[in-house]
């Protein structure tokens, strides 16, 4: 019995030992960007400036790669234990995944790429470069990676030390057919507390800056918003952050495009619209009716979802299904056309949306 006993306890130590360890790595090493920093251009585009007022532009969270239609995920059932659930997806999925992607951004006519989810070295994804794989398909193009996930080793789920997320690097990528001035990432506001903290994303939007022919700025901004974020109190800070450097960049003169994975659907937009009363214990808020002056739009296209749920592998019809991507436009910019591009969540737990607009001279 006593034999037993100090199995137990020795057990028990080791655990609480390896939990103690591990949060005191990561919170010495957590990754505590600066708010604005200069992003490199790891590939240049050959045209500097925007010689056309008609542009179009596509968004996408790629899903790290790890979220195709075959893949679920254990964290949307808890994280002590993966519960059957992939931790990581099998390494051919998150191969297709990527080439998938990749192959992806050859297949449509888009002037701009705003991508959330890239991962550039990550456990998950097998240590392949995703951001490098679709920057090569596009030689062309300008490339930026601004990190918004960098985190050594993820422990969870908890009780499974052997089969742990591990370690992350991932980020927006933006791919542009013209080349900006200036790209710099921003650190948006808010954060949970200690220690959920040191393992979740530090938000930030891509901001890059090109010359148009007639002396105006184009701003093209990619976001990802916080998602876990109970109450909404984190995206609400956020979007308020936003919404001045939104407003300050129009009333310069400037046009302003901000497309990514916002986490709230537009406002009046019913979250359930594709599954009315099928949502279960799913929920989702809106961005309010007010929150910006009504000549912005929202744009997007209500007949196609971006987004679904990843307890479970994608079935369609019966997985639930929601709009969380979309784009913002000023109003010195004009929608012509917009179209969720349906690909029945094969590649990621998102779908693109593309957008044409006219900047007004």
């Amino acid at each position: 019995m006593r034999i037993a006993l100090k199995w137990l306890f020795g057990i028990i130590f080791t655990f609480l030992l390896y939990i103690g360890l591990s949060l005191a790595y990561a919170t010495v090493y957590d990754f505590q960007p600066q708010q604005s920093i200069r992003l490199d251009l790891s590939q240049k585009a050959p045209i500097s400036v925007v010689p056309d007022s008609i542009l179009s532009f596509t968004l996408w969270n790629l899903g790290y790669g790890g979220l195709g239609a075959e893949s679920d995920f254990f964290y949307e059932t808890g994280s002590l234990i993966s519960g059957g659930h992939f931790v990581t997806s099998p390494k051919e999925y998150v191969e297709k995944n990527i080439k998938g992607s990749a192959d992806f951004v050859t297949s449509i006519k888009s002037d701009f790429f705003l991508f959330q989810e890239v991962d550039f070295h990550s456990k998950r994804s097998y240590f392949n470069n995703q951001f490098d794989a679709i920057r090569k398909e596009i030689p062309d193009f300008a490339a930026t990676f601004a990190p918004n996930f960098k985190v050594d080793r993820i422990p969870i789920p908890i009780l499974e030390p052997w089969n742990v997320i591990g370690s992350v690097h991932s980020g927006l990528g933006s791919f542009l057919r013209y080349q900006p001035y200036e790209s710099t990432r921003y650190q948006l506001p808010g954060e949970y507390d200690w220690p959920t903290r040191i393992y979740q994303l530090d938000r930030c939007a891509s901001v890059h800056r090109i010359k148009t022919a007639w002396n105006k700025d184009l701003v093209v901004i990619n976001v990802h918003n916080s998602a876990y974020d109970k109450g909404g109190s984190l995206k609400k800070q956020q979007m308020d952050w936003l919404k001045a450097f939104f407003i300050k960049e129009y009333e310069a003169g400037n046009y302003v495009v901000i497309g990514g994975d916002w986490n709230q659907c537009p406002p009046n937009f019913p979250f359930d619209s594709f599954m009315p009363g099928q949502a279960g214990k799913y929920g989702q808020i809106n961005i309010e009716d007010d929150f910006l002056p009504s000549d912005w739009t929202w744009v997007y296209d209500p007949r196609v979802p971006t987004n679904r749920k990843i307890a479970n592998p994608y079935i369609k019809g019966e997985t639930f299904v929601t709009l969380i991507d979309f784009f913002l436009i000023s109003p010195n910019v004009k929608v012509r056309k917009v179209k969720g591009l349906n690909q029945d969540f094969k590649f990621s737990d998102h779908q693109p949306v593309w957008m044409e607009v006219e900047l007004v001279k």
